[in-house]
């Protein structure tokens, strides 16, 4: 007994010491810059070795609600509770890719959490930070839905390991990536500035700007912001690129901490108390846009507001407190994973989340405890996470339909392709309060549009869409149906509330050729005119009749906004189209 002392007293030491070791395995890198890195920025070589051009064609990039393949999180021991959560979360809904290069370790952590293995899948990849939001590749989709690939910009830390990440989940799902890194093309951008709404519209801060410009630490080429659009325009579809000033409080500079799409027209936005912190900011950024810029569909957007919480003892980010909000957060499918706090604030928050996203998994994750406090490195949930879209999507497009006049028949309109083709659509409704859904068959209008008429009552409807591919795949709009649905609210509307609702957004919009229109059964001829910002009439016609699909030729040298008004017995009703 005396002689295995020691070997006794080595092993409790080893015991203890090991999970110490591998926690300490890299140290905690924070979003931002180290005073380190801060000093070796302008001598370290941002450029990657891997240089592509554009992709030929036209290419989409998916909006973050879509269809999901990959969740990819890279393993940072210090947050293995939180990580383990999200895991726990992603593997009901898709494959999960975690970077590590210690798989036997993470693989005990995770399965003596209950985490079944079969949908994950470990990258042995070196790595330097967690916050793979900013530094992994964007999916995108040649001609909508078709090829898909990943794009990646050039990562704004020196970190020479996460800059190389996207290449490595390309070669692991055999997907092919282009890199704006060549002449002109050597773009600077971080996945947590950029938020996209899978119609050619996306959002970042004026920090895309201010990277590369003259005299950027990076290296790159000095660019204006028409190269700038143009370059995510060839790389990644996007058409009109918004970019609001940065915020006082928020050293990162990044949109997704205080702002959230959650479709194609609609803002989550966090809250500030009046005055505190960056809410003047934030409420002059969202009056910028709602002034200048409407949504896919010709709406102005819908801005839901939520409040940032601040810290137990009342501290907001211009008094010390961190950086809290509820919008940093990740679709995964039919599942939402938000940040969350302490009890008191994150009750609200998640039932508004769950008012605002019907049918879905919300899922809260505690990023603020003394354990593993992930918002004191100035990133949450949105941040240490990212997703590769599926393979060959079925992409529905819908506005949908708020308000209905009572006793009257309606158009519900969607956009929906598929690769190959589809065979059929359908829309299942309800009026409020039944537990079972009728269902009125689409059919195809033109091109990837579909229509189908719905009368109803003087009772509010439930409602949602299905499609089939040709290839047999299925998918609703919203994912989640039939537990979530959209909501038309019925009563009397006025002519001209009647005549908006009944006179469709444009679509495509932005475009580059014609806008359409469905009109739903409008009596009496209709005038219809085009003017563009300054007031100057480019375009008019008359109609007989309203009912149907109506395609407007759009003049090659009319560029920018264009507001198309239709006149009629119900008055007048305009609508704004963005021509590229």
């Amino acid at each position: 007994m005396k002689n295995l002392y020691p070997t006794l007293l080595l092993f409790f030491v080893l015991a203890f010491a090991l999970p110490q070791l591998q926690a300490q395995e890299k140290a905690m890198l924070p979003k931002g810059l180290t005073e380190n890195e801060k000093g070796i920025i302008s001598q370290f070589e941002f450029s990657q070795s891997q240089k592509t051009p554009p992709p030929t064609g036209p290419v989409r990039t998916m909006a973050e609600w879509e269809e999901v393949e990959y969740l990819l999180i890279t393993w940072q021991p210090g947050f293995q509770n939180i990580l383990r959560q999200i895991v726990a979360v992603g593997v009901n809904e898709c494959k999960v890719v975690i970077t590590t290069q210690n798989q036997a370790s993470v693989a005990s952590f995770l399965t003596a959490g209950g985490i079944d293995l079969t949908n994950v899948i470990f990258m042995n990849e070196d790595w330097d930070s967690i916050w793979i939001r900013d530094y992994a590749g964007n999916t995108i989709y040649s001609n909508d839905v078709g090829e898909r690939a990943l794009t990646d910009w050039i990562y704004n830390r020196p970190r020479p390991n996460d800059n190389v990440m996207p290449l490595a989940h390309a070669s692991l799902v055999g997907l092919p990536i282009y890199v704006t890194d060549s002449g002109t093309n050597d773009l600077v951008n971080t996945g947590g500035n950029f938020m996209s709404d899978g119609l050619g519209n996306a959002f970042a801060s004026e920090l895309i700007l201010e990277e590369n410009e003259a005299g950027n630490p990076y290296g790159v080429s000095a660019k204006t912001e028409a190269q700038i659009d143009a370059i995510m325009e060839d790389y990644m579809g996007i058409q009109r690129y918004v970019k609001m000033e940065t915020l006082p409080y928020d050293g990162i500079h990044h949109i997704d901490m205080h702002m959230k799409l959650l479709d194609e027209e609609t803002l989550l936005v966090s809250e500030y108390p009046e005055g505190v912190a960056d809410g003047p900011q934030i409420e002059q950024n969202i009056e910028y846009v709602l002034n200048n810029f409407q949504s896919a569909f010709g709406t102005p957007y819908d801005v839901k507001w939520i409040p940032a919480p601040p810290s137990t003892g009342g501290n907001y980010p211009d008094n010390g407190g961190y950086y809290r909000t509820f919008t940093n957060a990740v679709f995964v499918n039919k599942s939402i994973i938000i940040p969350t706090y302490r009890a008191e604030v994150d009750g609200p928050a998640l039932a508004y989340w769950q008012e605002l996203m019907p049918g879905y998994n919300i899922v809260g994750i505690d990023v603020d405890n003394p354990g593993e406090n992930l918002i004191s490195q100035l990133g949450a949930i949105h941040c240490i996470t990212h997703t590769i879209g599926v393979e060959n999507p079925l992409w529905i497009v819908h506005q949908p339909i708020d308000e209905a006049n009572q006793n009257s028949t309606v158009s519900i309109d969607a956009m929906i392709k598929h690769a190959s083709g589809i065979s059929n659509a359908k829309v299942f409704w309800r009026e409020e309060g039944s537990s079972s859904y009728n269902e009125v068959p689409m059919s195809l209008v033109s091109a990837d549009n579909w229509t189908a008429n719905l009368s109803v009552g003087s009772t509010a409807i439930e409602y949602y869409i299905f499609a089939e591919a040709n290839s047999g795949k299925t998918m609703t709009r919203p994912m989640v149906a039939p537990q979530g649905y959209w909501t038309m609210d019925v009563g009397l509307l006025s002519v001209s509330e009647w005549a908006y609702n009944n006179i469709s957004a444009p679509f495509p919009n932005p475009t580059r050729e014609a806008a359409s229109f469905n009109l739903n059964n409008i009596p009496g001829a209709i005038e219809i005119t085009i003017h563009n910002i300054l007031g100057q009439r480019l375009y008019e016609t008359t109609i007989d009749h309203g009912n149907g699909t109506i395609s407007l030729d759009l003049n090659a040298a009319w560029k920018g906004t264009l507001f198309v008004t239709f006149k009629g017995e119900f008055g007048s009703v305009t609508k704004k189209v963005i021509k590229l």
